[in-house]
C-alpha cells in the first residue's frame, strides 16, 4: 500500500550520534558531552556524509530551490553582508523580494564572502531525517547550518556559541583554532559579544586545539568553547549541527515561574520605596528570598507539584522540536487504502499526554486535544509505546473500529502508516 513514510526510522535506523562520533551514547555522554571537544577522523567513522550535503547540493539550493532570507546570509571577516546585495524578486509569478539571487551570490562569493545556509533541518530532506534521528537520541533540540567558504577566507572571527556544535567537514579543508571558554556553559542570553574583549584576548593565546578538518572529519565543541576557522586551498563546505542543550537553569527557570502561583510573592512591595537608598531595599530582598525558599521547599515535598514542573519542561521541548514531517497527499491516499494487515505507528517526534476520563481517552498535544471513545484506551496505550500496531490486532477493537481509529489518528497527524 502507499505510505507517506515508508521506512521505520524510529526503530532500526543507524545511530546518528555514532555516525558523528564513532561512539555510543553512553561513552560520548560520559567523556565529552558539555565538557570537552572531540575530534573524530573520517577513517574512524563508518561512512561519509555525502548523503547529507555536497557541493552540488549547495548549488541546487541556491539556484533552484527559491531559498529566502533568513534561511541564507553572507559574511566576510566577521561582518554580515546586507541582504539586498544577494537577494532579489523571483520575477513573474514569484514576486517575493527576498529570494536568493544566484548571480548576486556568485559575485559576493567570488569576492570572498562566506555563504551561510541556515535552518537546513527544515529545508533539505536528508538533513530533516538525520536531525530527527539525532533529536530522538540526545533528547535536545537540534538545528543545522551549512557554511560555504571561498578559498583562503575566514567568514567569522573568534567567538563562542551558546549551543553545542558538531562540525562536519563536507568538502575542502579548513583549519580550526579552538580555545577553552572564558565563560563556561553560557546561556542563550549570554552571547560572546557580551564578552568580546575577553574572547579576543583569550583567542590571541596559543590554542588548546589546532586542527585541519578534511572531508568526512567531525569536530564536537561544547557551548562556550571559542573557535574560528580558516579555509585552506579550494572552496570548503561544512555543516554546523547545533544542539541547544537544556541545562539546570532551564528547570530553575520553570521553578521560578511556578512561584507565580504563590499569593504572598505576588503582593506589592510597600509604597514609598526609596530607590536612591539601596540599603533600604535589603530587608525586602531578605524577606522575598525567605519566601522563595519556603515556597520551593513546599513544591519539593509535593509530588503533584513536581510532576507539573516536569510537564512544563517537557512542554518547552515540544514547543522547540517539530515532529517528523508527513506527506499530506500520500497520507490521504493511505487512509483510504487501509486494510486489516496494515500497521500504523506513532508519528516520530509527537509528544502526547494521555488523559483517561468517563468521556474517553484524550491525547493532549501541544496545539490540540484529540479524544476517542473509552474502548480505544488499550489501543492508544499500545500505540504510545512506539511499536507498530496492526489494525487487525489492535487491543480492544475489532477491525472496523480499528480502521476508524487509524484514519482519525493519521488525519490528525498523530500516527503514520508503516510499509509492509
Amino acid at each position: 500500500m502507499s505510505t507517506e513514510l515508508s521506512d521505520e526510522r524510529g526503530s532500526d535506523h543507524r545511530s546518528a550520534l555514532r555516525r558523528l562520533t564513532g561512539s555510543d551514547l553512553g561513552t560520548f555522554a560520559d567523556r565529552f558531552w558539555g565538557v570537552a571537544p572531540k575530534l573524530t577522523r573520517s577513517a574512524d567513522l563508518s561512512q561519509s556524509f555525502d548523503d547529507l550535503m555536497t557541493l552540488d547540493a549547495v548549488d541546487e539550493l541556491i539556484s533552484e530551490r527559491g531559498v529566502r532570507t533568513p534561511f541564507v546570509r553572507m559574511a566576510k571577516d566577521g561582518r554580515l553582508l546586507d541582504k539586498a546585495q544577494f537577494t532579489a524578486s523571483g520575477g513573474f509569478g514569484a514576486e517575493v523580494t527576498d529570494q536568493v539571487d544566484s548571480g548576486a551570490v556568485l559575485a559576493a562569493f567570488a569576492d570572498g564572502n562566506t555563504l551561510v545556509l541556515q535552518g537546513l533541518h527544515r529545508l533539505w530532506p536528508p538533513l530533516i531525517h538525520f536531525v530527527g534521528d539525532l533529536v530522538r537520541e540526545l533528547g535536545h533540540p537540534v538545528q543545522v547550518n551549512s557554511y560555504v567558504t571561498p578559498a583562503a577566507s575566514q567568514g567569522f572571527s573568534p567567538h563562542y556559541d551558546v549551543h553545542d556544535v558538531f562540525v562536519v567537514q563536507i568538502a575542502g579543508s579548513k583549519r580550526w583554532s579552538i580555545h577553552s571558554p572564558v565563560h563556561v556553559h553560557p546561556l542563550n542570553n549570554q552571547p560572546w559579544s557580551d564578552r568580546r574583549s575577553a574572547v579576543e584576548e583569550h583567542a590571541s593565546n596559543a590554542p588548546e586545539l589546532d586542527v585541519v578538518l578534511e572531508p568526512g572529519d567531525v569536530l564536537y565543541l561544547p557551548r562556550g568553547w571559542i573557535h574560528s576557522a580558516q579555509a585552506l586551498g579550494d572552496t570548503t563546505v561544512h555543516l554546523t549541527i547545533g544542539v541547544a542543550s537544556y541545562n539546570e537553569y532551564d528547570i530553575a527557570h520553570h521553578a521560578l515561574q511556578a512561584l507565580g502561583d504563590v499569593e504572598s510573592l505576588r503582593a506589592p512591595l510597600p509604597a514609598g520605596l526609596d530607590h536612591a537608598d539601596p540599603e533600604s531595599l535589603v530587608p525586602h530582598v531578605h524577606r522575598v528570598l525567605d519566601g522563595m525558599r519556603a515556597a520551593l521547599d513546599e513544591i519539593g515535598r509535593d509530588p503533584d507539584a513536581i510532576r507539573r514542573l516536569a510537564d512544563r519542561v517537557a512542554h518547552r521541548h515540544d514547543e522547540l522540536v517539530r515532529p517528523q514531517p508527513v506527506r499530506p497527499l500520500a497520507s490521504v491516499a493511505a487512509m483510504g487504502a487501509l486494510r486489516g494487515g496494515d500497521s500504523i505507528r506513532l508519528r516520530p517526534g509527537i509528544f502526547a499526554r494521555l488523559v483517561h476520563s468517563s468521556d474517553g481517552v484524550s491525547m493532549v498535544l501541544r496545539n490540540k486535544t484529540v479524544t476517542l471513545p473509552p474502548q480505544c484506551g488499550d489501543a492508544v496505550e499500545s500505540l504510545m509505546k512506539g511499536a507498530p500496531c496492526r489494525l487487525d490486532s489492535m487491543p480492544g477493537l475489532d477491525l472496523d473500529d480499528a480502521s476508524v481509529v487509524a484514519r482519525r489518528l493519521i488525519r490528525e497527524g498523530i500516527a503514520v502508516t508503516v510499509a509492509r
